[in-house]
Formats: structure tokens, C-alpha cells, sequence
């Protein structure tokens, strides 16, 4: 699940809570409440009130509890205490490596080194995908602690691709097209090819997409593992988004090990002497020849070279040599160190926890007071895992670009593409167009230049996504991945050129030239891609989008106008867009000024315009008709009675602040109820416009991707 725990519990040091707390949080049924089995266990309930609380079938419960022994006899028994059967219980009642070093106080290279020193190594069993009524030529593999391995020896050469892990909000489903298009060109280079992934929902994890998959975790104990069973030639990780990335290091560092040391191959290939002495080896069994070196390698970017883009204050130092412009930022590793960035770089701030994928725990935060909340109550604070603190940049056009660069330092742009709505909105969240509509040349060029420099200096070998912030004139750069983003799909489909299949031909040692990509492809058309959000699923949650993803899906629209591409593309995404009718626009006190040409837009388009009373006296001063109605809060009739009387068929709303946010949660809410499409962003309403317009003076027309790209 990637929730940072490394199994049921005994994986961390914790404090029990009270009984009465305990009690309470197996009543309720939540996301955490299987570990609030464990702590009443823990706590000596038993099977049988811990079923009256949560109804929870007595069968699971009783193999829960004998999960609590198991963990009992761990954390009592040294490491060099335990045997050969005994480890070979634990690992098959499912205890990983860190839970076993946490009980007995060891790493978790130690119980790795010490576990195979005692001959306890996983095998692999095949699931017949065939039901046994024919061969099974694509099966796929699962880890058990059993005598025999299915997995069939071959001497084809062999590559291994590390998927996305769990399908859920940031990681995308465009990481797992990214992995099939990698096999896929593998296969056609000759290549067997080995899928990795724990996730049998997408793609990627079905069985004949690779020659092999392993149905496994994304940990650094199981990969290893797979490393160790199949001695692929490469491993791949810059296409399953951050899951592998995290990888990167542990892996590289294990590869150097086993290369540099016989002794070390030896040991972690189950057989030699333990470094843990002779008189611990007890039931180890007969020692068998040592097996063949490992000789695999991490294609692509260089693990340093990804750290150095991920850790913060490396990527600071890279950019100052290179004399790139980023906000001004900090990273606080105490309540105090944060506010003190805060003040120092002035409100409004992006907060975040860092190596995080999705925005996820990320906030826009405007005052002390909000920091404060946010570092008591978001996030956990430790030297180990810092905040980011970067100055928001406010009004200004966020930009992504994807490109690939080859092993001799050529690089070439897939695609840039400009973001609908400004900066503060994730990536994940946001409609974007490609080519850009309003960028200028000078700040394109500004692009470019950076983005051929850092590849450079990161010596990427493969694909690099970046991301720009454009404030009136001025480009700052956000972050750079040397990886897959979740925008290959749609440049590829925009442009034609396949990024993922081209980037991993780079990565076996190809050049860009030999590929036939040497220079920017910019089409004669325009796409827009739109997010599909699932909010009308979940009753109760806000419609507003901020920093951390919500999406979970996306959706394109191809034509030779902005305007039409984006209708269609808000047509795919479920959003039917009124050509006449009443626009509701209430919005903070920042966005009031700019909204003004917005209201005379809708006017000119045929609209009535009604607006809260703060927004009402703008647009009227600005002479533009307007009516005004009451906030959800102000007595009735007010602008939540107009939604369900039908009487507004759109909606502009960008509030700013608590309380502003929580009333009109209810508006935004009630306007999904009933289908009323709500934009909560100024750039947003633009391109609405934009759409409006082209729907009222052109019919839609179709045609097909291909017919685009020939």
C-alpha cells in the first residue's frame, strides 16, 4: 500500500494507546483500523470482544493473533539466536526484513546478509493463467518461502522494468503505459523483458504484456530478491514514477557491493561462511556452489544523478552553478526553522513534505497562523524528513516540459506544455495545452536553454520532465525529474513521437540521432488535455484544486483553435458547457481586479452575470450589468436556492481562507449535485470562455488521432 509501514505492525516504534481510545477505533471502520487490531492485541483483547467491536470474521482475527505470537518470540530472540526452521517460520508467516531487524535491533542489510547466510531464500511459483487446460507461454510469478522455484532458466538477454506499485491518486496510470511501451520496444530489440509490479489493475501487471511478471512489492528486500533469481542484464526505474525511483540508491549500492566482493555474492546468494560467526549457523544446510556473479546494471540516469535532482539542497548548488532562477525557498527541519523561512521569504508560501509524489500533504499557506496548523497537524516534522518552503508565485503560468537526452549529451524537447490554470494547481489537476498559446519567444527560448543545460549537467540518459513558473517576463524552474512524468502519454499522442519507446532505446545505447529524433516536433494543431476529476463519487468533498492531486484520469481534445480543442476536451471529460444562460461569480479579494474583463467577456457572449456582494460592487463599478445575490450564510433566497431552481448555468469561485472555503464548499458542492459546471480558477474561466465561444460560432468536427499524425 506504500502507507510507510513495512508490515503489520513490529515495524516501528510506537506508543500504545488506552484501551477506551483502542475500543473506539475498532467501532468505527476506517483505513487505519487494522492496525487498531494490532494494538488490541497488543493490549491482550480477545478474538472474541475484538470481533463484537468490528465484525471482523473470527477466521482472519485468529491468524491475526498468531501474527502477534510470531512477533512476540522476534522481539525476545537476539538475531544470532535464531535458526534455520525458525527463520524459515517467520518469513513465511510474511515478516519482512525491516520487521524482523526492528524486533531484534539489527539492520536491515544484516538480516538480509544473515537470513541467506542460513539458506532462507524465497522461490518463485508460477500462477497458471491457463488453468492447466494448455501451456501457459506469459505466466507470471509470485514470492514464497517453500523447496522448489518455477521460474525457467533462459540465456536470452534480459531486462527488468520496476512498475508504478499501487495504483492510487499521483501515481498514475500514465507510469504503467510508460512500462508497457518500454517492453514493448524491448520485445522488438530482442530483449526478454521482466514486469515488476504489485498492482492488478493496470496494465502493466497483465501477464502477456512482458515475457515475465513478477506480482511483487516494490520494496528493496523483494527486488532484490527478483535481482538475484533472474541476474536480468538492466534494471529500469525511471518509468514507474517516484515508487521505483526511491530505489535508485539502495540498489546501485547493492550492485556495487555484490560486483566488488566475491565474499559479499557468495553470502547473498544463500551460501559461504556468515559474518555473524560459525556458532550461529545452527540447521544451516549443505553449501553449494557459488552462483554466477551478478551482472546487472540500472540503465539510464545515474542513481547519483537522481538523488541530485530530488534532494534539495544538491539541486540548489546545481542551479547556482548553472545560474538558474528558481522562487526563493528553504528547507525547515523544526517548527521554528519554518516560520523563520516563512517570514523571511514572505506570504503567501507552497508547504511540503519532501520526495513526495502527487502534491501529496502539499498546501498554499498565507499567514503564521496557517503554518503553524499546518506543521502541527499535516505533517510529521523530523532531520530526516525536512519541509519545503518555496514563495508562491502568484498569478503566474505554470509550464511542463518532457525531453530526452542520449548517452553522448544530446538532448532533444518531446514537448512543452502550458498549463490553463496558474501556478499553486498540480500538474495532475490542470489543463494544459501543446504548443503553447501565450507564451513568447524569449520566454521560450529561456526554456529551451535551461532545459538543455540541466539535462546536461544531470547527464540524463533517457527522459527528464521539468517544471517552469513564468511570472509576467521572468522564468523560474519548480523541480526537475530525471524520469517519466505522467505528461509522456499525451505528448506522444500530440505529437506522434512514442517518448517511452524512444527512451528506452536510448538507454541500451542508443543515440537520438539513430532514432530519428533531432529536434523539437511542434504540430500544426492544437491539444489540450483536461483532468478527470471523481468528486461527483464522493459525497461531502470540495471541488476546489490546490496543490495536491486529485484526479484520476485525463482526458484530450485535438483541433486548429484553443477554443475548440478545450470544448472538446471538457466534452471527454464529462463537462457540458452552457452557451447561454446565467454566470455565478463570487471570488477573493486578490482575484477581483481581473475579473472585471472576465464579467464584460461573458456579457459580450450573450450571459446575465449575478455575484456576491463583494464581487457584485467591482464588476458594477466597472459599468458592467450585474445582479447581486446572497452568500449561502446571508439568508435565503441566496445563490445555493438559484443552483436548484436552475436559474445559474455556470460558475466562477475562487475563495481564499478558511472560513471563505468552507462556505462555499456548500455552493460548490451543491453545484456538482446538480451538474452545474464550476470553475474555481480566473485562467480557468478564460479558457471557459474560449471554449464558449467556439462552441456558439463553429460546429465540432471529428477526426481521428491518425489522421492527425500522418
Amino acid at each position: 500500500l506504500e502507507t510507510g509501514r513495512a508490515g503489520w505492525g513490529c515495524d516501528r516504534a510506537e506508543k500504545l494507546p488506552t484501551l477506551s481510545q483502542v475500543r473506539s477505533d475498532l467501532r468505527r471502520p476506517h483505513p487505519e483500523r487494522i492496525f487498531a487490531v494490532h494494538h488490541a492485541m497488543k493490549l491482550g483483547l480477545s478474538v472474541e470482544e475484538i470481533y463484537e467491536l468490528t465484525a471482523i470474521d473470527p477466521w482472519f482475527l485468529d491468524k491475526l493473533a498468531s501474527l502477534i505470537t510470531v512477533e512476540k518470540f522476534i522481539r525476545q530472540t537476539p538475531l544470532p539466536d535464531i535458526n534455520k526452521a525458525q527463520m524459515l517460520a517467520i518469513k513465511q508467516e510474511g515478516f519482512s526484513d525491516r520487521q524482523i531487524a526492528f524486533a531484534t535491533k539489527a539492520g536491515e542489510d544484516t538480516v538480509r546478509t544473515y537470513r541467506k547466510s542460513l539458506g532462507v531464500i524465497p522461490v518463485y511459483k508460477m500462477v497458471d493463467t491457463c488453468a492447466a487446460e494448455f501451456e501457459s507461454t506469459t505466466p507470471y510469478y509470485y514470492s514464497t518461502y517453500e523447496e522448489e522455484s518455477e521460474v525457467l532458466p533462459s540465456e536470452r538477454r534480459k531486462i527488468m522494468i520496476l512498475g508504478g506499485g499501487p495504483n492510487r491518486i499521483g501515481q498514475g496510470i500514465e507510469f504503467d503505459y510508460c512500462c508497457c511501451h518500454a517492453s514493448f520496444a524491448l520485445q522488438a530489440d530482442d530483449y526478454e523483458t521482466i514486469m515488476v509490479n504489485s498492482n492488478p489493475e493496470t496494465v502493466s501487471t497483465d501477464y502477456d504484456t512482458s515475457d515475465r511478471l513478477y506480482f511483487e512489492p516494490l520494496t528493496k528486500e523483494d527486488v532484490l530478491n527478483i535481482i538475484e533469481a533472474e541476474n536480468p542484464d538492466g534494471i529500469i526505474i525511471q518509468f514507474g514514477g517516484q515508487t521505483p525511483l526511491k530505489l535508485a540508491v539502495p540498489l546501485q549500492e547493492y550492485l556495487d557491493e555484490v560486483n566488488d566482493d566475491p565474499a559479499t555474492l557468495r553470502l547473498r546468494s544463500g551460501f559461504g561462511d556468515s559474518t555473524l560467526g560459525d556458532s550461529n549457523l545452527r540447521g544451516l544446510s549443505e553449501a553449494a556452489p557459488p552462483t554466477q556473479p551478478i551482472k546487472t546494471k540500472i540503465w539510464g540516469t545515474s542513481p547519483d544523478s537522481i538523488d541530485a535532482a530530488e534532494d534539495r539542497e544538491r539541486f540548489e548548488q546545481m542551479l547556482r552553478e548553472l545560474d538558474i532562477r528558481q522562487p526563493p525557498n528553504g528547507l525547515a527541519r523544526s517548527n521554528a526553522e519554518a516560520l523563520k523561512i516563512a517570514q523571511d521569504i514572505d506570504y503567501p508560501v507552497v508547504v511540503r513534505p519532501s520526495y513526495v509524489l502527487g502534491g501529496r500533504a502539499m498546501e498554499i499557506v498565507y499567514s503564521d497562523e496557517d503554518l503553524v496548523r499546518y506543521m502541527t497537524t499535516a505533517v510529521q516534522v523530523e532531520p530526516d524528513h525536512p519541509i519545503l518552503i518555496d514563495k508562491f508565485l502568484e498569478n503566474a503560468i505554470e509550464v511542463d516540459v518532457d525531453a530526452i537526452a542520449d548517452h553522448t549529451g544530446t538532448a532533444v524537447i518531446g514537448g512543452i506544455m502550458e498549463h490553463i490554470e496558474q501556478a499553486g494547481i498540480h500538474s495532475g489537476d490542470s489543463a494544459c495545452t501543446l504548443p503553447t498559446v501565450s507564451l513568447s519567444d524569449a520566454t521560450l527560448a529561456t526554456i529551451r536553454n535551461w532545459t538543455f543545460k540541466l539535462a546536461k549537467r544531470l547527464n540524463v540518459i533517457g527522459l527528464m520532465n521539468i517544471q517552469y513558473a513564468i511570472q509576467g517576463e521572468q522564468v523560474y524552474i519548480i523541480e526537475a525529474n530525471p524520469r517519466a512524468s505522467r505528461t509522456v502519454p499525451f505528448v506522444s499522442k500530440a505529437t506522434g513521437a512514442r517518448l517511452a519507446q524512444i527512451a528506452v532505446r536510448v538507454m541500451s545505447g542508443k543515440t537520438l540521432a539513430d532514432l530519428g529524433l533531432t529536434e523539437e516536433i511542434i504540430p500544426p494543431y492544437l491539444s489540450v488535455k483536461e483532468a478527470v476529476l471523481p468528486f461527483n463519487k464522493f459525497t461531502g468533498t470540495d471541488t476546489l484544486l490546490g496543490p495536491e492531486m486529485r484526479s484520476t484520469g485525463e482526458v484530450m481534445g485535438i483541433a486548429d483553435s484553443f477554443g475548440q480543442a478545450y470544448a472538446k476536451a471538457e466534452l471527454a471529460a464529462g463537462q457540458i458547457l452552457p452557451q447561454s444562460g446565467t454566470v455565478f461569480i463570487s471570488v477573493n479579494d486578490r482575484d477581483k481586479p481581473a475579473v472585471v474583463p472576465i464579467a464584460q467577456a461573458f456579457v459580450e457572449a450573450g450571459f446575465g452575470i449575478v455575484a456576491t456582494s463583494g464581487t457584485y460592487r467591482t464588476i458594477n463599478e466597472a459599468g458592467i450589468a450585474v445582479e447581486s445575490i446572497l452568500k449561502i450564510h446571508e439568508g435565503r433566497p441566496h445563490v445555493g436556492d438559484a443552483i436548484k431552481n436552475q436559474n445559474i448555468q455556470l460558475i466562477v469561485n475562487s475563495p481564499v481562507g478558511e472560513a471563505a472555503q468552507e462556505d462555499d464548499r456548500i455552493l460548490r458542492r451543491t453545484a456538482l449535485d446538480y451538474k452545474i459546471p464550476t470553475v474555481t480558477t480566473l485562467a480557468g474561466a478564460k479558457a471557459t470562455l474560449a471554449a464558449i465561444r467556439s462552441l456558439k460560432s463553429n460546429q465540432l468536427t471529428v477526426k481521428a488521432l491518425q489522421d492527425h499524425l500522418a
